[in-house]
């Protein structure tokens, strides 16, 4: 019986938006990349549309894909530091892409607006 349905990504441009895809992974991404290192805390007032449950589970799956390092410091109140892996650093050119294109085309639709 052949298997239809599978974990594993049909190619290259699924495996990358697996690991970015989604709401908010490749805003806090950019996030880390302008901030460099950003508390939970920080994070979650950075991204005031998302639950703490959804940002606690992002950056869970962002640490597995090794796009994020979860640095804890043992102290009371607990700390919590996030910053880019190496690898994380590497998608930002492509993240800056998607900022600027997306600019543009905010732009563009203020002008149909205002016409």
């Amino acid at each position: 019986m052949k298997k239809y349905l599978t974990d594993e990504p049909s190619c290259p441009v699924d495996y990358a938006f697996r690991r970015i895809g989604g709401k908010y992974k490749g805003r806090i991404l950019w996030y880390l990349h302008v901030k460099t290192i950003m508390r939970y805390g920080e994070l979650r007032k950075t991204l005031s549309d998302i639950t703490p449950k959804m940002l606690t589970q992002t950056l869970r799956e962002l640490e597995d894909d090794n796009l994020v390092i979860r640095k804890v410091y043992h102290e009371v109140p607990p700390k919590v530091e996030y910053s880019l892996t190496e690898v994380g650093q590497q998608l930002i050119p492509f993240i800056d892409y998607l900022r600027i294109w997306g600019n543009e085309q905010i732009e563009k639709q203020k002008a149909k607006q205002t016409v």
